[in-house]
Formats: structure tokens, C-alpha cells, sequence
């Protein structure tokens, strides 16, 4: 018998999540992809894994065996791997990591040119994702480890499974048509006479700047609900109205922004999250260590405590 570790997560998130699609939604998968791997696992094995309930599916005895002995088998592989990094001389190692577009742009790149030059056998591979996906990602195994972010007026909960490494902390900015404020710094409150240019309410940005605008006494009036950064400053740039951007998103800056500074501090740190068990696997240690040196060069407060 020859079993796959790519199905054996695939089995230890089903039982996770209860439903395929679910499942499936959680690895990046489709659903049909994760049917078909999972029936496969069943024809390695030769015993049925899974008995389906209508749409529901549910694990049968051996299912549920065989995933108490999946998760055993992924972490003695987890530990397999940062054994064999601390074992070598020059590390060598392909690390996935789950990204979003401010610090894919605006940190990423100079921390990965500075780790080729010094840790030629270090691979990072991205994924870009929602920022409110990627430590799930990370926890279910589909990533070495992500890039988070947490704002001072929207803590985010935290799995105990994970260890949240700070890399930057980086100060909101507010992002208002060319001209349209004429002096260097605004109150929170003044920005509530213009349209804003906003992520949804289930984004992490898109609820922490409505709970920032409301400590500060006023309900935003979005006219404009998008979820991608750029297109919200390009949206500005346009004179549609206003938003908020931190240190690391003025890389997406486009024509036609004034970038004005908050009068009361609104801010986020960015950290680094990666499964508790693989914190020493050397390659990983490196890779915190050259974006922390990349955060560090732009002049952002590593470490420095919110507000």
C-alpha cells in the first residue's frame, strides 16, 4: 500500500470541515478534484473511506482510522523535513507562501532578492489570497507559512496552533483625490463629509476602517465597495471618493492621490504565521529573518507595539 500525503490532507480536511466543497474551498481546490483524489485514496488503500449521506459524505470506520494515523504521519513528516534542513551544511528548501497585494509589491520582492543572493537553495513560491484566508491556509497545511495583518481598532483571533512572528508595523494613511484636502493631515471625522471607496464588511480591512470611522464618530457613506486596493486608488485617483492605505500599499499609488496624514494614529502590523510545530525548520528562520531586514530598510517599526 502506497499512500499519498497530498490525500492524506485531503482526508484530514474532510473530517475538518465535514463537507467536500468545504473542504475542497479550504486546500484551493475544486470539489470534483478533491472527489477524485479522495476516491483514489480509497482504491490505494482498498476499503471504502467514505460513505455518502444525500449530498453529505461521512468517514467510516477505517476513514476515521486512517486520519487519526494522517495527522500522526503529517507531522512526523513536518518533523522529518526541519530535521534534515538542521542536518545540512547550505539549506536547501521550497517554501509556499500565501501573500496579498500591498506586501506582495511593496515588501516581498526585496526580501527575496536579498535571500536568493545569501540562500541560493531557498525556493519561495507565493499564493495570493484574501488576507483573512491565509493563516487558515497555513494551519491546513496548503502553506509553509503567510503573511498576516492586524489593525488597532480590529484585533484578529488567533489559532494556538499557529505562532505569529511581527515583521512590520505600518501606519494608515488617508488616500483623498488630488487637491481635494488642502492641508498635510486630516481628522478621521473630516473624512466623513466625503464618499468612501471601500473592501466589504467581511474583508478584515473593509471592518476595521468602519470601526475605526466609527470610534472616531461617523458612519462611512461608501459609494464604492471593492475589494482590491489598486482599484480603490484608482477609483480615488478618479475623484470618487476616499479611502485608507498603509505604508506598504503607497507602492500602488497611482496618478491623481494625495496621500494625507491621520491626525489620530490608525495602524496595522503585519506579521509572518506558520504552524507552531515546524518554528525551528532553518529555512523558514531564514526567510523571517530576510523580511524582517526588507521591513526594516523601509523604515518600518518591526516589533513596535499598536496603539
Amino acid at each position: 500500500m502506497e499512500l499519498s500525503l497530498h490525500r492524506l490532507r485531503m482526508l484530514r480536511e474532510l473530517r475538518r470541515r465535514g463537507t467536500v466543497t468545504a473542504a475542497a474551498a479550504a486546500l484551493h481546490y475544486t470539489a470534483s478534484a478533491v472527489s477524485q483524489q479522495l476516491a483514489q485514496l480509497e482504491r490505494d488503500v482498498g476499503a471504502k473511506l467514505i460513505e455518502r449521506l444525500g449530498r453529505r459524505v461521512q468517514l467510516t470506520e477505517l476513514g476515521m482510522l486512517l486520519t487519526d494515523h494522517a495527522e500522526e504521519i503529517l507531522r512526523t513528516v513536518e518533523r522529518a523535513t526541519t530535521a534534515l534542513e538542521e542536518a545540512q551544511d547550505g539549506v536547501t528548501a521550497r517554501l509556499t507562501a500565501g501573500v496579498w497585494a500591498s506586501v506582495a509589491s511593496g515588501l516581498l520582492p526585496y526580501a527575496l532578492t536579498a535571500l536568493a543572493a545569501e540562500h541560493p537553495g531557498i525556493e519561495v513560491r507565493t499564493k495570493e489570497l484574501a488576507p483573512e484566508d491565509t493563516a487558515g491556509a497555513v494551519r491546513d497545511g496548503a502553506l509553509d507559512f503567510s503573511f498576516v495583518i492586524e489593525y488597532s481598532d480590529y484585533p484578529m483571533p488567533w489559532d494556538p496552533a499557529l505562532t505569529k512572528v511581527v515583521i512590520a508595523v505600518e501606519r494608515m494613511h488617508a488616500a483623498v483625490p488630488e487637491g481635494s484636502v488642502p492641508t498635510g493631515s486630516v481628522k478621521m471625522i473630516e473624512l466623513g463629509e466625503y464618499p468612501w471607496i471601500l473592501a466589504g464588511p467581511r474583508s478584515h480591512f473593509g471592518r476595521a476602517v468602519r470601526l475605526a470611522c466609527q470610534r472616531h464618530g461617523f458612519e462611512p457613506k461608501i459609494d464604492h465597495e471593492v475589494g482590491e486596493q489598486a482599484t480603490a486608488l484608482a477609483m480615488v485617483g478618479a475623484g470618487l471618493g476616499v479611502t485608507l492605505v498603509s505604508d506598504l500599499g503607497l507602492t500602488l499609488l497611482p496618478a491623481g492621490v494625495d496621500i494625507v496624514a491621520l491626525t489620530e494614529p490608525v495602524m496595522r502590523t503585519v506579521s509572518i504565521a506558520h504552524r507552531t510545530s515546524s518554528g525551528t525548520r532553518p529555512s523558514l528562520q531564514l526567510v523571517i529573518d530576510a523580511v524582517r531586514a526588507a521591513a526594516a530598510e523601509k523604515g518600518l517599526g518591526a516589533g513596535a507595539p499598536l496603539p
